[in-house]
């Protein structure tokens, strides 16, 4: 009997012994009522459903009570076990995170080849935790694992194993392993893949309270992942997480479980470049869209925000009455997701006038005074809460923020409220976010990242307030409140010099609701002299992706 037959076996003997009892109680029913006399044979035959209907809800009551008191519930497993042919994930199929799929490779290889592995006295990885934001691809890898190694994918999330009942998560945890070895003896190796690990894996807390059932899950899952010794049951289990590995309890990532880490961030340029080549091929689109625009324009964006954008572009495409998706469709779909739905309220002259204003304050200082960002769009059309928006991003993916960085942002969050009391004299209620953010930045600028003046260095956030002197933190308010002086003046001297500009802005604004990229680099660079312009890189219309 070969490995396969006996995994056939031992996943379904219990099936087929009691086929096996049925058919033979059938035969012996039968041959029974083949030797009565026809009268007492019909009595018999009469009385038979009803006996059997009785007899079927009494053992239904009976293992579902034994089950509910006395085993913990129902425990039953609802994991998705899958042969690797049927995952059908590629290593093709994983697009823009490609330094992750070197690492994941070699995870492959040692599936692969484990007998050259043990011959030297090598173990195989028992265990593989993913983490990276949610969206980016960590359950598409796992399967891509499982199919590239040819073994069974088992995929379960974490959340499954918690119940109300004692002991009705160790259980699952236990039949998950004890299926996972019957897959792995009949095929060499089996994946088990676990999706938000975090919901049985964080820390455990040490108190008697309602956490106890998930501590209990917990522990069954550590001692299962020390039972995989057998050197021919090769099981791998993999972990995915949004959370952080901060979250996971450490006995979960030491060696001998998590062996491994995978760290899957957001794709880069050419990561997004191949994104949005593989969804836009999944719909019918203009072939002459220009994709490298697309990714500059999604900077930050995950694949399944790619996957959204190219899916909400069709939507307005239909929606639009059009059998293909252009580019205004692509960036109409990123507005409306970034941004929000436009909604037309009816607002006073005056008020659309104060609108238009404080947009062009904040639009001013992004042209002007950020070193990273670009504005890509200026609207005063309502969207979610807000009566207006300047929508800016960063041109290239930036992983830490200096000084200046943050000035500027201070700056322009300033220059709405700086635009108002300029023109108008008196400020309004709608700078309260602007000042929100402005100060979050100027605060942490101060107690959390020395970036003060006045000598105070290092991270003062860490330590309770009773202990920081009342002379201390009045000097980190001070120099905190220095910056934001600072800030403003800066801000305003720029809107008094360019006085002509912001009337601009706002004039257009007002005349077309929503100026685009282009429309407001042509209205810069003509009011502009070249000598008076930022110092910043600017893209040209060519090479930068626009609204329409």
């Amino acid at each position: 009997m070969n490995r396969k037959t006996k995994m056939f076996w031992m996943l379904n003997k219990v099936k087929i012994i009691i086929i096996g009892v049925v058919l033979l109680l059938i035969f012996f029913t039968i041959l029974g009522l083949s030797s009565l006399e026809s009268f007492y044979r019909r009595i018999t035959l009469g009385q038979l459903p009803i006996t059997l209907i009785a007899a079927g809800f009494s053992a239904v009551v009976f293992v579902s009570m034994y089950s509910l008191f006395l085993r913990g519930g129902m425990a039953k497993i609802k994991q998705n076990k899958v042969r690797s042919e049927n995952v059908n994930v590629h290593w093709d199929d994983v697009i823009g995170i490609e330094p992750v799929k070197e690492e994941a490779r070699e995870m492959v290889e040692l599936i692969k080849d484990r007998r050259r592995l043990t011959k030297i006295g090598g173990k195989i990885l028992r265990g593989l935790l993913m983490v990276g934001p949610p969206g980016c691809g960590k359950t598409l890898m796992a399967k891509a694992i499982a199919t590239e190694a040819g073994v069974p994918f088992m995929s379960m999330a974490a959340s499954e194993f918690n119940e109300i009942f004692v002991g009705v998560g160790s259980s699952k945890v236990r039949k998950l392993f004890k299926k996972a070895r019957i897959m792995a003896y009949g095929h060499g190796a089996c994946i088990i893949f676990i999706d938000e690990i975090e919901a049985i894996g964080r820390q455990r807390s040490f108190s008697f309270g309602s956490g106890q059932e998930t501590n209990n899950t917990l522990n069954q899952l550590l001692v299962e992942m020390d039972g995989l010794k057998e050197e021919d049951l090769d099981i791998i289990v993999i972990g995915a997480t949004n959370a952080g590995e901060s979250v996971i309890d450490p006995a979960l990532l030491r060696p001998g479980r998590f062996d491994r880490k995978l760290y899957i961030g957001k794709p880069g340029l050419d990561g997004r470049e191949k994104i949005f080549e593989h969804y836009l091929s999944k719909v019918n689109y203009n072939k002459n869209i220009d994709v490298s625009r697309l990714a500059r324009k999604t900077v930050y964006k995950t694949p399944a925000d790619i996957e959204n954008i190219v899916k909400e572009a069709a939507l307005i495409a239909t929606r639009g009455n059009k059998d293909i998706v252009e580019h205004k469709e692509i960036s109409a779909a990123i507005e409306r997701i970034d941004m929000g739905v436009k909604h037309k309220r009816r607002m006073t002259e005056e008020e659309r006038r104060r609108v238009a204003y404080h947009e062009s304050g904040h639009l001013m200082v992004l042209c002007f005074l950020h070193p990273t960002d670009d504005v890509f769009k200026a609207s005063i059309i309502s969207r979610r809460q807000s009566l207006g928006a300047v929508y800016h991003q960063p041109r290239e993916e930036l992983y830490t923020s200096d000084k200046d960085h943050i000035l500027a942002n201070i700056q322009v969050s300033l220059g709405g409220y700086v635009s108002e009391k300029i023109v108008f004299g008196v400020t309004s209620n709608g700078v309260a976010g602007d000042f929100k953010k402005a100060m979050a930045e100027a605060h942490n600028m101060v107690w959390r990242f020395g970036m003060g003046g006045n000598g105070h260095i290092g991270d003062f956030t860490v330590i309770p307030p009773e202990q920081l002197s009342e002379k201390t933190k009045e000097g980190l308010n001070k120099e905190t409140m220095s910056i934001f002086r600072t800030c403003y003046k800066k801000v305003e001297k720029l809107l008094l010099q360019e006085r002509k500009l912001l009337d601009k802005f706002a004039e257009e604004l007002l005349k077309k609701e929503e100026l685009e990229y282009d429309e407001i680099e042509e209205i810069f660079e003509s009011h502009v002299p070249a000598d008076r312009r930022t110092a910043k890189r600017k893209y040209t219309a060519a090479s930068e992706p626009d609204q329409k």
